[in-house]
């Protein structure tokens, strides 16, 4: 036996506990001496500090950070700016966002997205085929200079605490009217000025577009569109009727559920993307028909054929805006 193995034999166990302690003390010390090593300043808010800034953006998603940090300024008594503010926001995983755009919705509606949701949430692709989704849009020559940021989580798009609720008829500009379906489309009719009543939605829609559809479609065609004042007058209902059209009900307020609402935030956006954006009303209506014109078909089938996804996702939000 060498002298090293007696004399390990021979320590008793608090010895050995002191010595194993000393090497890691050793060890941590220098641990504890690289990690604490820093050249830049120290952080000017605490960990409370941090989670009192992201509760006060979560509160009130529409605050901006100066106002979060005058706030947080007067409850810690100690001053931090709006860029320190804006930092411990994106670490506490808030980001500013502009708000989703929503018509306001009522439980009555809510009720109506999930009925008729749930009444055709079986409907295959060739069933969707034969439907012409139909709907007017307003395109106007100004743009939305009052843009407001909202504090959110990546992926939290449509919750309501992240949502704006507006209607989106007003500025000057144009009213338009389309129709598509699968592998098709009508071509962009717009309004002269004035109002909209029954008699122009049927002169001027019904009549040129969606009795040339029935007539090249046959029975199987279905047409439908919202539930706007012209739209369900007396003359309306009676035209429909004498050509055979048959109209599918359509819940109030649920743009998210027409795949034409795509549409229009297509021809807005290459609109906007024009080099030289239009400056009078005869501009923007020659921009539109152009545009309508040249936008793929294939965009239209795909937005055509989410229906089925459309109505699950309304489903599972119990009638309620969806990501669409």
């Amino acid at each position: 036996m060498t002298n090293n193995q007696f004399v390990r034999r021979h320590l008793h166990a608090f010895t050995r506990g002191r010595i194993i302690g000393k090497l890691e003390e050793g060890r941590s010390v220098t641990r504890t001496a690289i990690r604490g090593f820093s050249s830049g300043r120290p952080r000017g808010t605490t960990p409370a500090d941090d989670r009192y800034i992201v509760l006060q953006a979560r509160r009130n998603r529409r605050q901006t950070a100066g106002e979060i940090a005058r706030h947080t300024t007067q409850a810690t008594g100690r001053p931090i700016s709006r860029f320190t503010v804006a930092r411990r926001l994106h670490g506490g995983g808030l980001f500013a966002r502009r708000p989703v755009r929503c018509v306001t919705l009522t439980p009555f509606h809510r009720r109506r997205h999930s009925l008729w949701c749930r009444e055709h949430q079986n409907w295959r692709d060739n069933e969707w085929g034969r439907v012409l989704f139909t709907d007017e849009s307003r395109f106007s020559l100004s743009s939305d200079s009052h843009r407001i940021l909202i504090w959110r989580e990546r992926g939290s798009r449509n919750p309501p605490s992240n949502i704006i609720e507006r209607d989106r008829y007003g500025g000057r500009g144009v009213l338009v009217w389309g129709g598509i379906m699968l592998g098709s489309r009508t071509d962009l009719h717009i309004f002269e000025a004035g109002s909209v009543n029954g008699t122009r939605y049927c002169n001027e829609i019904l009549l040129p577009y969606v009795r040339l559809f029935r007539g090249a479609m046959g029975l199987q065609f279905l047409f439908m569109d919202d539930n706007a004042p012209c739209h369900r007058t007396v003359a309306a209902e009676q035209l429909l009727e004498i050509e055979d059209i048959e109209r599918r009900d359509w819940p109030a307020r649920s743009p998210d559920l027409n795949p034409i609402e795509h549409v229009w935030d297509f021809l807005g956006r290459r609109l906007a993307a024009c080099t030289l954006p239009p400056v009078t009303i005869r501009e923007l209506r020659l921009a539109l028909q152009d545009e309508w014109a040249a936008m793929p078909q294939q965009l239209i089938d795909t937005l055509i054929l989410s229906m089925g996804r459309r109505c699950e996702t309304c489903l599972a939000v119990r009638g309620d805006h969806i990501s669409y």
